[in-house]
């Protein structure tokens, strides 16, 4: 599995509060914010190291989330970009890949320093190399923020301006949710939760390759959809299994919480490890195809089965990811003009997450954008789960070229956009009302 089939831990993830570092002094609350992820991060990455060699198990990315910076920003006068500039350098001092948390959550309006820190997001982002953010338009239990819609889709489209030179990243590093987790372990959208303990580890496994060897297996070729969906359960059990050692090891060394296994599938561009090329060990020509949304349901289900047996601390995302750019099986679907961005949709009905790295013409309009994000929160609205945005207008490219990432962000094909225009629906503003499955209690 470890050598043959790319299986990995592909996070172990620190959560760190920052509520104690609010201080209406700006300079004083950032020197405050490094001290406190300086220190309890310091031995992150060395931990991360040592439980590597000690099982042979390969942790890819160690990283750092943290409270969303609005709060801090709240009390605090200043330019938020300050913050920014703090967390970078808490993530070089520690050695981290990523840090998230640069982030807002305004499902039911705007409240003290939300506006200023999501207006600073393309600044932010341009400034530093290792900082993400993440934004919450909307629940199941209070609807969805058209207004903050409209607005992201503005910030997006900035912050692919800012960062034209290098690859429009600092939109690939940028998430908006609706029904945001608050332990969720994987970039760009990991915040940490304001009901979360003061620090944390949770862990994020991968694993699509496994899945695949296991579907291709010779005796699985006249198997039924019964049998596929066992043989799921059956290995991501044991992936998630290797997550919980790796989490709980990790945890007693460093001395503070165990947290969650985020057992989601999580794609990467190298040969094998392709969450599309599951789906056609099952039968399907392309993935993209009639079946597909059928086939991702499957799977997703299957792996939160078998995960859940493995362990009782299951959260996060959890389920399979579809990115495309890092997804080899994607790319490929999309380049065969099999996989649309409108079929992507449907899928994400079915999958962990939602619309993740997809990469559209640089000259798409901002109001666009706010209406893909909206389509994607209603999806989650209705259905009670977690929905995503991840959208990178790729400035100066159109339909059928490609944006070149590298590492496990790939490249991803420029897709055709449905050019009709959402304008005066955005524009109207307001809050779409919760849906009648809100009323629970």
């Amino acid at each position: 599995m470890l050598k043959r089939e790319n299986l990995d831990i592909r996070t172990v993830t620190m959560g760190i509060s920052l509520l104690d570092c609010a201080e209406p002094d700006i300079d004083k609350a950032c020197t405050r914010v490094y001290d406190k992820i300086a220190r309890l991060a310091q031995n992150h990455v060395k931990t991360g190291e040592e439980i590597e060699k000690r099982y042979g198990i390969p942790i890819i990315n160690k990283r750092i989330s943290v409270t969303p910076i609005a709060m801090l920003a709240a009390s605090a006068r200043g330019s938020p970009v300050k913050f920014a500039a703090a967390l970078q350098k808490a993530a070089d001092t520690t050695g981290v890949n990523y840090i998230g948390g640069y982030s807002a959550l305004v499902h039911k309006g705007f409240s003290a320093g939300d506006r200023e820190l999501i207006e600073s997001i393309p600044e932010a982002l341009s400034e530093t190399t290792k900082v993400c953010s993440s934004v919450n338009i909307g629940s199941t239990r209070a609807g969805i923020n058209i207004d903050a819609a409209a607005l992201m889709g503005r910030i997006i489209k900035r912050a692919a301006e800012e960062t034209a030179e290098s690859f429009c990243f600092g939109a690939a590093k940028i998430v908006v949710f609706c029904n945001a987790v608050e332990d969720n372990p994987f970039m760009a959208g990991a915040f940490h939760g304001t009901g979360e303990p003061d620090c944390v580890i949770n862990v994020g496994v991968s694993g699509p390759g496994v899945v695949r060897s296991a579907v291709s297996k010779p005796e699985m070729r006249g198997a039924d959809i019964g049998t596929i969906a066992e043989t799921i359960k059956r290995t991501a059990f044991k992936i998630t299994r290797m997550g919980q050692l790796v989490g709980t090891q990790a945890a007693e060394a460093l001395g503070v919480p165990f947290g969650i296994v985020d057992l989601s599938l999580a794609p990467t561009p190298a040969v094998g490890d392709s969450v599309a090329h599951i789906l056609e060990e099952m039968g399907l020509e392309k993935c993209g195809g009639y079946g597909t949304t059928a086939a991702l349901a499957l799977l997703n289900d299957a792996v939160k089965k078998g995960g859940v047996m493995a362990s009782s601390s299951v959260g996060g995302l959890s389920g399979a990811f579809i990115p495309v750019s890092e997804d080899a099986g994607m790319i490929d679907a999309v380049k065969s003009g099999a996989l649309s961005l409108e079929k992507l949709e449907a899928m994400t009905a079915v999958c962990s997450v939602g619309l993740d790295m997809i990469v559209v013409p640089g000259d798409i309009e901002t109001d666009i954008i706010a209406a893909i994000i909206a389509d994607q929160a209603a999806i989650g609205m209705i259905n009670g789960k977690t929905t995503a945005v991840r959208i990178i207008p790729a400035i100066g490219k159109k339909e059928g070229d490609v944006l070149e990432f590298g590492g496990l962000f790939g490249s991803g094909p420029v897709m055709n956009v449905n050019r009709f225009s959402p304008k005066r629906f955005i524009e109207r503003g307001g809050r779409i009302p919760a849906p009648l499955q809100s009323l629970k209690n």
